[in-house]
């Protein structure tokens, strides 16, 4: 009988830059479930995340690229698992 080695996430070329709380640039996005301006949740290579603060918008999303912008006043960037 031979164990399984545990299945481990494939984070591709994952990013997060965080400037001055006022906007959040994400890459490896590959969806975005729910936002409004208190709470943006999208999935990553490395998992879900939301981000919450005040006055949030989306300036940029381009999932080809993987590629999401949020600009407003950031609170918190949690991963969920």
């Amino acid at each position: 009988m031979y164990l399984e080695e545990p299945k481990s996430m494939e984070i591709k070329n994952h990013k997060v830059i965080i400037d001055c709380r006022k906007k959040v640039s994400i890459t490896s996005v590959e969806d975005v479930d729910s936002f409004n301006e208190n709470e943006v949740i999208f999935l990553t290579s490395a998992g879900a995340v939301t981000v919450c603060g005040e006055d949030l918008h989306i300036t940029k999303l381009n999932l080809e690229e993987g590629m999401l912008v949020v600009e407003g006043l950031i609170q918190s960037l949690d991963y969920k698992d």
